[in-house]
C-alpha cells in the first residue's frame, strides 16, 4: 500500500457562510496531521474563499459541480472512497438540503453517496439555529446517524451574540479523529440527562504571587465534557485554575481555583445531575496561612510552610449522592514500596465508593499535559477492564460507554 493511500481520505465540505474562512484552519490542521483532505465547497462558499486557497492548503482540485471532471465521476466517487465527510460550516440550507436528500451540487451529490461517518458542524444566527425548521432537519439527520455538532455560544456576525458559533477549529478536529478512530457516529445515548464534569488542576495560594498546584492540563476532563455535549447530554464543566483551554461549545462552564471553590461548584451542581465526573486533579493539601503579601527572600532560613489537608470531594459527593446518580472518579497513580498503580486503585475505588475510577499512570511525559492517555477502568462490581493508549478523546468514548453500560444495567 502507497503512503498516499494509507492516509485518511476526508472530503472537507464547505457552506456558504462567512465561517468559511474557519475551515482554512481545519483543513491546515488536518494535513498536517497525515490526513488526505478533498474539499468541496458550494458556490457561495467561494465568495467567502477562493478555491485557490483550498487548493493550496489541501494539494488537491478544487471543484463545486458534478460536470467537473465528469470521466472520475466525482459526485459518486468522492462518497464512497472517503473515510469521513467533514461539513464546516453547515449552514442552515445545507442542513435543510441533506435532511431532505436534495442533491444539486458536488457537495450534496457527496453526502448521498457518503457510506462513511459524517460529521456536520452548524453555525448559524442563533434565531437560524432555534427555528422549528432547523431542529427539525438537525432531528432527522441525527436519526440517520450524521453527527451534527452542537454550536457554540458567542460573537456572531456584525454585534450579534448567542448560540450558532462555529466551534473552536482545534475542537472540530479533534471530534473528526474520534469519529475515524471509531469509524462509527457517536451514539445519542445521553440524551436527557444532566451531566457534571471537573477538570484541570487546582492552585492552592502560598502569598499573592505563589501557590502549590500539579501538572493537571484539563485535556482529558474537556475531552469528556465534548464527548458527552455529543452524545447528548447538558453538559455543566467546571474547569480549575491550570485550564488554559477552548471553551467546550455547547457545555455550560463554570471556573474555580482553589479546592475549596470546587468543591462548593461540585455540591451545587451535582445536586441535580445524572452524572458526575470528577476529573479534576485536586490538591491534597493547602497552605494553613496565606500571607496577605509576597514572602521575600531573605539571609536566614525559611519558616516551613504548614499544611492542611483539603477535603475529600470525591468522597463527599458520594456520601450526598441522590438516589440513581452516577458518580465517577479519577485517581493518579505512581506506585510506590507499599503496591503498584493497580493496587493503589483498587483500595481507592474501596474507599471513595465511587461507581467507576478511570486509573492513569502519571510520570514524566504520562497522562498530565500529553495529547494521549491511557489506563484502566475499575468498576464497584470488581471489574477492570484496560484501555490501550490513543488520544484523550478515545478515551473519553471508551469512559462513556462504560459509564453507560453502568446505567443500563
Amino acid at each position: 500500500m502507497t503512503e498516499a493511500a494509507s492516509r485518511p481520505r476526508v472530503v472537507l465540505g464547505v457552506g456558504g457562510g462567512v465561517a468559511a474562512y474557519k475551515a482554512c484552519e481545519v483543513l491546515r490542521r488536518l494535513t498536517e496531521s497525515g490526513h488526505d483532505v478533498r474539499v468541496v465547497p458550494t458556490e457561495a462558499a467561494l465568495r467567502f474563499v477562493g478555491a485557490a486557497t483550498f487548493e493550496a492548503l489541501s494539494g488537491n482540485p478544487v471543484h463545486t459541480e458534478v460536470f467537473a471532471d465528469v470521466p472520475e465521476v466525482p459526485h459518486v466517487r468522492l462518497g464512497q472512497e472517503a473515510d469521513l465527510v467533514l461539513v464546516v460550516p453547515a449552514t442552515a440550507n445545507l442542513l435543510a438540503k441533506a435532511a431532505n436528500g436534495l442533491a444539486d451540487d458536488l457537495l450534496t451529490n457527496t453526502l448521498l453517496t457518503a457510506r462513511c461517518p459524517v460529521l456536520m458542524v452548524p453555525a448559524m444566527h442563533t434565531e437560524m439555529w432555534e427555528h422549528p425548521a432547523t431542529r427539525d432537519n438537525v432531528a432527522r439527520l441525527r436519526s440517520r446517524g450524521v453527527v451534527v455538532a452542537e454550536p457554540a455560544s458567542g460573537r456572531l456576525t456584525g454585534k450579534d451574540s448567542g448560540k450558532g458559533r462555529l466551534p473552536d477549529p482545534a475542537e472540530i478536529v479533534d471530534l473528526a479523529r474520534l469519529l475515524l478512530d471509531r469509524q462509527d457516529a457517536l451514539p445519542r445515548d445521553l440524551e436527557g440527562r444532566r451531566v457534571v464534569v471537573s477538570a484541570g488542576g487546582t492552585r492552592e495560594p502560598l502569598d499573592p504571587v505563589r501557590y502549590l498546584g500539579n501538572r493537571s492540563s484539563g485535556k482529558q476532563g474537556y475531552a469528556l465534557a465534548r464527548t458527552a455535549v455529543q452524545r447528548g447530554a447538558e453538559v455543566t464543566l467546571v474547569a480549575a485554575a491550570t485550564v488554559s483551554l477552548p471553551d467546550v461549545a455547547g457545555a455550560s462552564l463554570v471556573r474555580v481555583g482553589t479546592a475549596e471553590e470546587l468543591r462548593e461548584v461540585m455540591h451545587r451542581t451535582a445536586a441535580d445531575a445524572d452524572i458526575v465526573v470528577m476529573a479534576a486533579a485536586v490538591a491534597d493539601f493547602r497552605p494553613t496561612d496565606r500571607a496577605t503579601y509576597k514572602i521575600k527572600k531573605t539571609d536566614r532560613d525559611p519558616d516551613p510552610i504548614a499544611l492542611t489537608r483539603n477535603p475529600d470531594i470525591l468522597a463527599e459527593l458520594v456520601q450526598s449522592r441522590v438516589n440513581g446518580q452516577v458518580i465517577v472518579g479519577f485517581a493518579a497513580e505512581t506506585g510506590d514500596s507499599a503496591g503498584d498503580v493497580l493496587e493503589h486503585a483498587r483500595a481507592k475505588l474501596k474507599r471513595k465508593g465511587a461507581d467507576l475510577l478511570v486509573v492513569n499512570a502519571v510520570g514524566e511525559g504520562k497522562a498530565f499535559e500529553t495529547e494521549d492517555n491511557s489506563g484502566w477502568l475499575l468498576s464497584a462490581d470488581g471489574s477492570e477492564r484496560a484501555v490501550a493508549l490513543s488520544s484523550k478523546s478515545h478515551m473519553a468514548s471508551d469512559i462513556w460507554d462504560a459509564i453507560v453500560a453502568l446505567i443500563e444495567a
